[in-house]
């Protein structure tokens, strides 16, 4: 059986400490084996980590120039939750914690699917949802047609 695969979201972040006080508000674990002055890993699952690195540090991985976050979309990136109610905590809980709360619009789909957004302090657009095992197994054909 093969290994379950891991993601490692790697973003650019302008002050290491604030957005690892950030991301532990959020939920996520600070992994100290893979973190230093330059980077930190925040664990959210065994499978979901998100890296955060100084500027200095991402320009080591691209020749491109980082995105200004707060001013373009360069992501959106999602995070399922347990619950309505779970999706609701997060962004509260990021919100309280520097971030900005629904930059893009909730989407409750009649008890189907339930979700919001929030902004970490660099502009990183994350989304967090909510969605029914019955909805989910029936596939986005059971999502056409519902307000969002």
């Amino acid at each position: 059986m093969a290994q379950e695969r891991m993601i490692f979201v790697n973003l650019p972040v302008t002050d290491l400490n604030r957005s690892i006080a950030f991301y532990e508000a959020v939920g996520g674990t600070k992994e100290p084996k893979f973190s230093n002055d330059a980077a930190a890993m925040i664990r959210f699952t065994d499978a979901i980590n998100v890296m955060l690195l100084t500027h200095d540090f991402y320009k080591t991985f691209t020749t491109k120039p980082i995105a200004d976050t707060h001013a373009t979309s360069a992501a959106l990136l999602c995070l399922s939750a347990d619950s309505t109610g779970a999706v609701d905590a997060m962004v509260e809980q990021a919100a309280g914690a520097g971030g900005k709360a629904d930059p893009g619009p909730k989407q409750d789909m009649g008890g189907m699917m339930y979700g919001r957004s929030f902004e970490d302090p660099d502009g990183h657009h994350w989304e967090v949802m909510w969605m029914d095992a019955a909805a989910a197994e029936a596939g986005a054909g059971a999502l056409e047609g519902q307000p969002a």
